[in-house]
């Protein structure tokens, strides 16, 4: 020991006085290595939880946001039926492009609904009339024409209940078509559900007015400005159709999860500070046991601030090894759960924010560790030392 005390009284707060504190600390924490292993095992639950929960309340959010998909650059523009007006024109679409201009793709749709039948198969499907509709819809198989004029694209689950696929032709309303495209199933939400979904041309349908149009903007800021030309020119005179913004909607879910992945770490943080009382209470009782050798340090010139230095460093380690524990088994638990869940994602698993989390997990660990110290190296480094010396 007098060895390490020559270093301690030497060199102060150089790198080997640091090295010398740490090897203290270290053989402090053997000393009681169940009081210590205790200790540590509060710091692995409070990281855990931690990071589990802003882990698992960050999945949550990012599979919400890959569902809703790009549903945040779209406006959605309806008849307002309030006012008596059921129908969009040509006219009211003209004047919608016109408010938007390049900044954004308008697309009007009329919907419907009827039994399509193959053979002795059938099913009752939606109807869509969309123009354009590489807009909107991608194509597993066959080529979705420019202009839709002729012929039927099938979602993918018409095609599997009536096994269809292109070039046969199918019935509707007595009607013969021929498939000339089956879509692609649909990986997320969709305000036009194109899986149980038939599109024809604009021509069959008895109404060809549009039931709504949707504008695609490249992002949220666009579409919200596109929105607001909407309502200034079509609705300059009279409310002719109401207007949802789903960049809002969006933006709602995700502050919601926001909040409650705040919540989640919130909960966390109480058991980690639980932890952060268990050390301080190992702490005390570690400088009370050490008394007598605390004051023979004292004095023969161990410094207050390296007595103090030491103390912190116990708490310190404590929190970090308790801290790196509960990241990795944190870690893991984040790779199981991509591996138990399909809809979970990698990339959603392993990204920036989920780094973040540990690595906050572990700082915050170690931040309350020592802040448990605190109080006990205060104490110990402010011991008097013939008093003691006075401890048997």
């Amino acid at each position: 020991m007098s060895r390490l005390t020559d270093t301690l009284v030497g060199v102060g707060s150089n790198p080997e006085g640091v090295l010398a504190s740490v090897y203290l600390a270290r053989r402090n924490l053997a000393r009681n290595s169940l009081r210590s292993t205790l200790a540590i095992l509060g710091i692995i639950i409070g990281v855990f939880a931690i990071a589990t929960l802003g882990i698992l309340g960050s999945v949550i959010q990012l599979t919400a946001a890959d569902a809703l998909g790009g549903l945040g650059d779209q406006v959605i523009v309806s008849p307002n039926a309030d006012a008596g007006i059921e129908r969009l024109t040509d006219r009211d679409v003209t004047t919608i492009t016109r408010a938007v201009g390049e900044d954004a793709t308008v697309i009007p749709v009329v919907t419907g609904g009827a039994l399509v039948e193959r053979g002795e198969a059938r099913t009752f499907a939606a109807l869509y009339a969309v123009e354009r509709p590489g807009d909107l819809f991608a194509a597993e198989s066959g080529e979705l024409p420019e202009r839709h004029r002729r012929g039927a694209i099938v979602g993918s689950g018409v095609a599997d209940e009536l096994d269809v696929e292109v070039g046969r032709t199918i019935t509707i309303e007595g009607r013969e078509y021929r498939v000339v495209a089956v879509l692609g199933e649909s990986d997320g939400f969709n305000l036009l559900q194109p899986d149980g979904a038939v599109l024809i041309p604009r021509t069959a349908f008895a109404d060809e007015s549009y039931t709504q149009v949707i504008v695609r903007a490249e992002s949220g800021s666009q579409a919200a400005t596109a929105a607001d030309a909407i309502r200034a020119s079509v609705n300059a005179r009279e409310e002719r159709v109401s207007i949802l913004e789903l960049s809002r909607i969006v933006d709602r879910i995700d502050q919601f999860f926001g909040l409650l992945n705040a919540f989640l770490i919130a909960i966390g943080a109480v058991s980690l500070v639980v932890a952060g009382v268990s050390i301080l209470n190992v702490m005390l009782m570690s400088v009370s046991e050490r008394r007598g050798e605390i004051g023979v340090l004292r004095a023969v010139g161990v410094q207050r601030r390296d007595v103090l230095r030491t103390v912190l460093v116990e708490a310190g380690l404590l929190g970090f090894v308790g801290g790196v524990v509960g990241a990795v088994i944190s870690g893991l638990v984040a790779l199981g759960l991509y591996l138990a869940v399909p809809e979970v994602t990698l990339p959603v698993v392993v990204n920036p924010r989920t780094a973040g989390y540990l690595v906050f997990a572990v700082l915050f660990g170690i931040v309350i560790s020592l802040a448990s110290g605190l109080y006990p190296a205060w104490r110990a480094a402010n011991e008097r030392p013939v008093e003691a010396l006075r401890v048997k």
